[in-house]
């Protein structure tokens, strides 16, 4: 909805976003928070790990806060009088298995001061390697903390499709397959990323929310850049916070990834050119195609 001349700019709360760090490329929270305050929202960052750059680009050194000292800072954002004005919270790639319960906590105490502040949980815990199956890149000890303490918290849960069957020891090959999963893994809404697609070389995000669920198909792009999954994720929280319907949010969100990444591989980047295409983070131009996927035939 365009705002009238002259009409002041809707608030817009800050977002706690937890979750790793890089010095240099734009995954995980560099991306996500370039994104996220680019569309006006403030945000409080927490980060998990501290890398050099995506392990995809060669192996780094790891820097992970201890375990107290992650808690501590936890328990210290979590009695802030400020709380209240945190509208949502996003949680990402864990450094270490411990920072589940500390996560956690934070979580209900934001909760608790807001009641309408959303959690969105990004299961970061593995994937589907290009010629080969799919596989952990967490200990399993950590996977089992993010799906037992922090995606039932969860009002969003963002999986890619190896996350969403090995969070529920399910196997996903096809879209069918794929909502069944979402919608046993009960949350209010399961943005499934990287989803089978109906249309030949496309791919597809699939929602499973509260009014049904949509899809927003895509042509495929080879070889994309990593932080595509952290970002569709932070901008379909923004959108719905903005007000939009599931609908409306999933498709702009997913225009604004598929635009930024078919831009950043067209000038040979091996990492998403946030700070040049930034435009498209905030109005895509690309045309994505959206549609209601029958319920009916995924529980067949």
């Amino acid at each position: 909805m365009m705002q009238p001349p002259g009409a002041p700019a809707p608030h817009k709360n800050p977002i706690l976003v937890i979750t790793s760090q890089v010095v240099k490329g734009g995954i995980s929270g560099r991306g996500l928070t370039f994104a996220l305050e680019r569309l006006g929202h403030e945000v409080w960052f927490l980060p998990t790990i501290l890398l050099p750059w995506h392990p995809g680009h060669g192996m780094g050194t790891r820097i992970v806060p201890p375990s107290e000292s992650f808690a501590a800072i936890a328990e210290e954002l979590a009695g802030t009088p400020h709380l209240n004005r945190i509208g949502a919270v996003v949680s990402g790639y864990l450094g270490s298995t411990k920072q589940a319960g500390a996560i956690a906590g934070i979580v209900k105490a934001v909760k608790k001061a807001n009641p309408q502040a959303l959690y969105l949980c990004d299961p970061i815990i593995g994937d589907y390697p290009s010629g080969g199956h799919g596989g952990l890149y967490v200990p399993e000890e950590t996977a089992e903390a993010i799906r037992d303490q922090l995606v039932p918290l969860a009002d969003i849960v963002t999986p890619n499709c190896f996350e969403l069957g090995w969070l529920t020891g399910s196997t996903i090959e096809t879209e069918t397959q794929a909502l069944s999963a979402a919608r046993f893994l009960g949350n209010e809404r399961v943005l499934v990323t990287s989803s089978p697609a109906l249309r030949r070389n496309a791919i597809a995000n699939l929602l499973a929310g509260p009014r049904g669920a949509v899809a927003a198909e895509h042509a495929v792009i080879t070889d994309p850049p990593k932080g595509t999954g952290d970002l569709i994720a932070g901008l379909f929280l923004a959108n719905l916070l903005a007000g939009l319907d599931d609908e409306e949010a999933l498709k702009r969100a997913s225009a604004s990834v598929f635009e930024l990444v078919a831009r950043s591989v067209k000038k040979g980047a091996d990492e998403l050119l946030f700070a040049e295409e930034q435009q498209s983070v905030v109005r895509a131009m690309a045309l994505v195609t959206s549609r209601r996927v029958l319920e009916a035939k995924a529980r067949a």
